[in-house]
C-alpha cells in the first residue's frame, strides 16, 4: 500500500493526468513538478519539415512526442499551411511511439499505422525490423535535445534517417508549483520521485540546485525512492550519481506500478 505517500513526478499538471489519477485512486498524494518548457524554433519549423518532406519524399514519418505533433500542426495553422502539412504526413506511413502521440495525430485528421509494442525508441526499431523496411526512407520530427539514439538505431537496421528539429527545451520559468515540494523535500517528506525524461533529469537539477547545494541534493534522493520511466532516464540520473529504479514498461503506469512495488 502506498496510501498517504507522497510520489512526484516531472511533468507539468496539464501532462501529469494520468499520474495524477493513478496515485490518487491509490490515497496516495501526487505532487506535478513541471520542468521543461518548449522553445519553438517559430514559424520556420514548418517550411523547413514541408520542404525535408519535399526533397527526401520519406516512405515513413515517425513522431516521438504528442508535443512535437501538437507543436508542428498549431504552427501550420497560424501560418495558413495546415492542409500542406495533413496532406505531407498522410502520403507516409505514419509511426506513433506511443497511445498519446497516436492521439495526438488522429486528432489532427492523421490516420496511425503503427504504435510499438514498446513506447520507446527501441519499440519503433522493432516496429521496422517486422516491415522489413532496408532502404526505405524516413523522417522524424524533433527535440534539439533528443539523443542520436533512435537515428543511429534506423540507419542500423537499414533506413535512410531525416532528422528535422523543431524546438529545444529549457528549464520551467514558473516555479510556483515546485514551492511545497521543495519544503517537503527538505524536510525527507517526499517518498518518491518518478522521472519521466533525460531532459527533466536536467532541469530538476538545475532548478533544484538554485537553493539547495549539490551534497544536499544528492542525500535527499538518496532518502526518497527514485524512478527513471526508462533506461536514457536512468543514464542521465547516474551522471548525478543517482542511481534509480528503471521501470520495465517505459510508460507512466510501468512507472507507477514500479514505484508502488518499491514502497510497499
Amino acid at each position: 500500500m502506498i496510501q498517504g505517500k507522497v510520489i512526484a513526478i516531472t511533468r507539468s499538471k496539464d501532462d501529469s493526468e494520468e499520474f495524477v489519477r493513478l496515485i490518487t485512486s491509490e490515497k496516495a498524494h501526487a505532487m506535478s513538478l513541471p520542468t521543461i518548457e518548449l522553445v519553438s524554433k517559430g514559424d520556420t519549423m514548418v517550411d523547413e519539415f514541408l520542404d525535408a518532406m519535399r526533397e527526401d519524399d520519406p516512405d515513413f514519418s515517425v513522431f516521438m512526442s504528442s508535443k512535437a505533433v501538437k507543436l508542428l500542426f498549431d504552427t501550420a495553422k497560424k501560418i495558413s499551411k495546415y492542409e500542406k502539412l495533413q496532406l505531407a504526413v498522410a502520403n507516409t506511413m505514419v509511426i506513433a511511439v506511443g497511445p498519446k502521440t497516436k492521439a495526438a495525430l488522429e486528432s489532427e485528421g492523421i490516420r496511425v499505422a503503427h504504435v510499438p509494442e514498446r513506447f520507446s525508441s527501441v519499440g519503433v526499431g522493432e516496429v521496422f525490423t517486422r516491415l522489413n523496411a532496408e532502404d526505405k526512407k524516413v523522417i522524424v520530427p524533433r527535440s534539439g535535445a533528443s539523443t542520436p539514439f533512435l537515428a543511429q538505431l534506423l540507419e542500423k537496421i537499414g533506413l535512410k534517417v531525416k532528422e528535422v528539429y523543431l524546438y529545444d527545451v529549457k528549464s520551467h520559468s514558473d516555479l510556483a508549483q515546485w514551492i511545497d515540494f521543495k519544503k517537503l523535500f527538505s524536510e525527507n517528506k517526499v517518498d518518491g520521485v518518478v522521472f519521466t525524461s533525460a531532459s527533466s533529469v536536467r532541469a530538476f537539477f538545475e532548478i533544484m540546485l538554485v537553493d539547495t547545494d549539490k551534497k544536499t541534493l544528492k542525500a535527499n534522493l538518496e532518502k526518497t525512492t527514485v524512478v527513471a520511466i526508462g533506461p536514457f532516464t536512468a543514464d542521465e540520473l547516474k551522471k548525478f550519481e543517482i542511481n534509480p529504479v528503471t521501470a520495465d514498461v517505459h510508460t507512466v503506469l510501468g512507472a507507477v506500478e514500479t514505484i508502488k512495488n518499491c514502497l510497499c
